[in-house]
């Protein structure tokens, strides 16, 4: 999915797969069935949900990947060169479900993420936006004034009619075998594009304003986090079993700013959608995050995601037992000879633990990363047992640090 925005890109072209590497994912595909019908007990359950709560007593941690619908596989590029609109790709229902189920049927993660982009509500609100091939997202008329903020309205779900009739068919597709993800932006993250009209990378005007103009700001996050709680509500009323909430740039602020910008609206919708869908896990990842996991683990999700630059041993530690995590592998480790991914992937999951984690790697999957390493990231998952990994070991309990 394309988590933290949709980057305009010229997408290479691809020729089909020829018919052994058909084959082959047929065979992996059928391995992997037998797979997940011997290892899940709870089938109504998806294994990642059940990581997701904290559950005790799992076989194996459940894995997706962040973009693990996207550039790097052949059968995106090959549709991009059909449909080179990403607004068509990832707002029409037919073009969104086939390309979720893209790395579903190359390499069956337990979780299935809708392919979207975190601006795609912003329309349903009152902020069109467009996508340039040179820029990224672009927004005409940046909002920075009190009247502009005004004239935003609640969002309007018949409008994004696309996503829940996206997810309604995705949920029957997967048919249980694993778990169906939505997402959303966090409000800061979506505010910085509607101020800043785009991509930036220096956030002087939202950050200025956080000074000069308070009260806009104010407004225009507190209007994102109803707009977000309810888009949240219509997903999960769609079909999605676990939402990610994605603060992407929440990571360039110091930690005391977040505390004051950000935190409070993401606080807003996690106390909503606990009210109005307690049985949905919520995930929240950051981009950049070590500074500020301290002051995560109180804001009321389900799981923290750990971006690759944190020591999942040491972010263990930090947020401590009462809370899953999620990641961390670095997305580089898929250039690498397969055998050292292997050895990351074990690494990570014994620094995890054998309790409330969801592998995934510390960002999203990085353009031209091989879909051979994609595949072998995925086998070695399924092939992992905890009561191997951890034969002999006591597992310490985890207090939270103070």
């Amino acid at each position: 999915a394309a988590a933290a925005t949709a980057t305009a890109a010229a997408f290479l072209s691809a020729a089909p797969a020829s018919s052994s590497s058909t084959h082959r994912r047929r065979s992996r595909r059928a391995a992997i069935s037998a797979s997940l019908s011997s290892a899940i007990a709870s089938p109504e359950e998806p294994l990642l949900i059940r990581a997701a709560r904290g559950e005790d007593g799992l076989p194996r941690p459940p894995a997706w990947m962040m973009r693990q619908a996207g550039r790097y596989m052949a059968s995106y590029q090959a549709l991009s060169k059909r449909h080179p609109s990403f607004r068509e790709r990832s707002e029409t229902t037919d073009l969104i479900v086939e390309i979720t189920l893209q790395p579903w049927h190359a390499f069956a993660p337990d979780g299935v993420i809708l392919f979207s982009d975190i601006l795609t509500p912003l329309p349903a609100i009152g902020v069109p936006f467009d996508i340039s091939e040179s820029k990224g997202p672009v927004i005409q008329s940046p909002v920075r004034t009190e009247e502009q903020v005004r004239e935003l309205v609640p969002i309007d779900l018949d409008k994004l009619q696309f996503v829940g009739e996206s997810l309604k068919i995705l949920r029957s597709e997967i048919d249980g075998e694993a778990a169906l993800l939505g997402f959303v932006g966090a409000p800061w993250t979506i505010a910085t594009y509607v101020v800043e009209g785009g991509m930036t990378n220096t956030y002087t005007n939202i950050k200025r304003m956080c000074h000069t103009a308070p009260n806009v700001l104010r407004g225009l996050l507190s209007h994102l986090a109803e707009a977000i709680s309810d888009y949240i509500i219509y997903q999960v009323n769609s079909g999605a079993q676990c939402i990610q909430i994605f603060d992407s740039w929440g990571g360039q602020l110091p930690p005391h700013v977040w505390e004051q910008w950000s935190k409070p609206y993401i606080r807003q919708i996690v106390a909503k959608i606990k009210t109005e869908c307690p049985h949905i896990p919520l995930v929240l990842y950051i981009n950049g995050n070590g500074g500020l996991l301290e002051r995560m683990k109180d804001i009321g999700v389900d799981v923290i995601g750990l971006d690759w630059t944190v020591d999942m041993a040491d972010g263990r530690r930090r947020v401590g037992d009462g809370i899953s995590v999620q990641g961390n592998v670095d997305p580089a480790y898929l250039f690498s000879p397969l055998p050292v991914l292997t050895h990351e992937i074990h690494r990570v999951v014994k620094a995890a633990g054998p309790k409330g984690h969801i592998l995934n790697l510390g960002h999203g999957v990085l353009q031209k990363t091989p879909e051979e390493a994609v595949a072998h990231f995925f086998d070695v998952t399924r092939s992992l047992r905890y009561d191997t990994l951890f034969q002999g070991h006591l597992t310490e309990e985890l207090q939270p640090v103070a």
